[in-house]
């Protein structure tokens, strides 16, 4: 089984012409580059990382904005046979205080060498060292990094490295996406790599087209790991080009006949809502084969709303695919809507609430429709276990776990939480769900879920019935509960972002926000409160921060005078 290094360097003599990648700016002209272009630019790096003293095998921290620097300082950091770790930097939605925190606290327990960063973020970096006390003994800021070099091969640190090494760190998904490094060694992912390509079908016309960020799996795998190391051409444009002017995906998949492409559940409303005819003039989507909806429970609702905005551009249902992922397997763990159309069902709300029995929906009693994430992945198995892990049958909710050929070698320098993480050899994943015949459905987080009277509430499901009204931001209001100890059990709180400040319309919209959660739920909401924007906080990959914005939210309401 090859190593990073080992495929990298075959590309660079086999085809070293090839462009495998297209960096995308706004205002700027797209930018093509070359295994050769690329291999030279890494070797930049790697004798920069030499010239700083930094080893095969250490861990090296990434905070780099979209762009080539990204790109060369993390294949350089392959081919020196250190560990690349991208981190994201800060920005908007992430809380300054916290993101400063968990920098210090990643420093501390995953111990790196060597911190890689742009100029303009080095005070921010700087200020997190402790010189003398923490592992760093190197901040390189990329504008001070050896330009592109021919290769030397023989002095090539990463073709030592061996398939069970350590070969990159992905941090699962926190407030800022530090909580625990996931280390993956070069067997792990080149298996995710082979079996995932097999699921989606990759043939030679594949061009991956993305805006994801690469500090969280679906971006860093999927499209940019995945491409790269198989020779596949890779569109690639910032994550933060798209969130302002998201019809540069469509343009993006037009112009260089994009074949695949991963996106977010929120993706999907936000795309159908945001983007403008005049936008479109002279886009084609019907290259587009799979578009796998991931990282977040997926919705039929989002897909149909896709769908029917994007149809008369090209874009075909049965491109429209679902995928249950995470970084622990490398990636995916499911895969649906390749072989065949989606599946999903409409299940009885009591039951799910309650029995915790997916049963089908009768008798027009309250339903919830459930979209499939598709079957395993081979050499991946899963299996929906209780809360002592004894494994439950089909259409019983509980834990989903897992067992595969490539799954993670440790949590880095957290040999508690690995444990914690195993129960007699399966990864318990904290998401909740349920199989049929084999087709996962996931119902929601285990640590999110809200108990109310004794029904199980998924947050994500009420957020949901919330975007529903006028004036609420796509993607832009979060669910969660508060112990009432009068009443013993959980009051509901949603927060939703909105634009107005009239009184009279934030009141419709509060008012309708909680008729149309009691009519779709029938859970009665303890207090709906609007902010404005940016008032949520988000994860690193644009999820939900529940706990986060709970604590936000009380201290608001303690500030207020208001006790919960």
């Amino acid at each position: 089984m090859p190593t990073f290094s080992e495929l990298l360097k075959g590309h660079y003599e086999s085809t070293p012409d090839k462009t495998i990648v297209y960096m995308l700016h706004a205002g700027q002209p797209d930018r093509p580059v070359t295994y050769r272009e690329l291999i030279h630019g890494a070797f930049g790096y790697v004798r920069t990382l030499e010239a700083a003293g930094i080893r095969p095998g250490d861990v090296v921290i990434l905070i780099l904005q979209h762009g080539i620097d990204l790109l060369y300082a993390y294949f350089g950091t392959v081919l020196h046979g250190a560990i690349p770790s991208i981190m994201p930097f800060l920005t908007e939605k992430l809380l300054p205080e916290r993101y400063r925190a968990d920098l210090a606290a990643l420093i501390a327990v995953t111990q790196p060498t060597a911190i890689i960063t742009y100029r303009e973020f080095e005070p921010e970096v700087r200020a997190a060292l402790k010189p003398g006390e923490d592992s760093v003994r190197a901040l390189i800021v990329s504008d001070q990094a050896q330009g592109p070099t021919a290769p030397d091969f023989a002095r090539c640190g990463g073709l030592t490295r061996q398939e069970e090494d350590i070969v990159l760190l992905q941090h699962s998904s926190g407030t800022t996406g530090l909580q625990k490094g996931v280390a993956l060694s070069h067997r792990a992912v080149f298996n995710q790599l082979t079996d995932y390509g097999r699921a989606i079908r990759l043939n030679p016309q594949d061009v991956f087209v993305s805006w994801l960020p690469l500090y969280h799996d679906m971006g860093l795998i999927a499209c940019w790991l995945m491409p790269i190391l198989l020779g596949y051409p890779l569109v690639i444009m910032s994550p933060f080009d798209w969130i302002r002017a998201p019809y540069r995906l469509m343009q993006a998949v037009s112009k260089y006949r994009g074949t695949l492409s991963w996106l977010p559940n929120f993706t999907y409303n936000f795309c159908a809502q945001k983007i403008r005819d005049r936008d479109l003039e002279g886009v084609d989507l019907s290259s587009w084969r799979l578009i796998s909806n991931c990282s977040e429970p997926v919705r039929w609702e989002s897909h149909q709303v896709f769908y029917e905005r994007f149809k008369n551009y090209g874009l075909r249902y049965e491109a429209l695919a679902t995928c249950y992922a995470m970084a622990e397997n490398v990636f995916a763990v499911t895969q649906g809507g390749v072989d065949g159309p989606l599946v999903f069902e409409d299940i009885d709300l009591e039951s799910l609430q309650v029995d915790r029995i997916a049963r089908p929906a009768y008798d027009g009693r309250p339903s919830v429709r459930m979209l499939g994430c598709g079957k395993a992945i081979a050499n991946t198995r899963v299996m929906i276990v209780d809360d002592k892990g004894n494994p439950l049958p089909d259409r019983r909710v509980g834990e989903v776990a897992l067992q595969s050929n490539c799954m993670l070698t440790e949590y880095y320098h957290r040999p508690d939480a690995t444990r914690k993480a195993f129960l007699r050899g399966w990864y318990l994943t904290g998401d909740y769900g349920y199989l049929v015949d084999g087709e996962l459905y996931v119902t929601g987080r285990k640590k999110d879920l809200i108990i109310v009277g004794g029904k199980n509430i998924y947050p994500q499901d009420l957020e949901h019935l919330a975007y529903q009204v006028r004036g609420v931001h796509p993607g832009r209001a979060s669910a969660f509960g508060i112990f009432n100890e009068t009443t013993g059990t959980e009051d509901v709180v949603l927060v939703a972002e909105v634009d107005t400040d009239d009184p009279a319309e934030r009141q419709r919209i509060a008012d309708e926000i909680r008729t149309v959660v009691t009519r779709g739920s029938a859970i009665a909401l303890r207090y709906v409160h609007l902010v404005g924007k940016h008032w949520l906080v988000k994860t690193s990959s644009g999820k939900t921060a529940r706990s986060a914005n709970k604590e936000k939210f009380l201290k608001e309401m303690q500030e207020r005078g208001q006790v919960f």
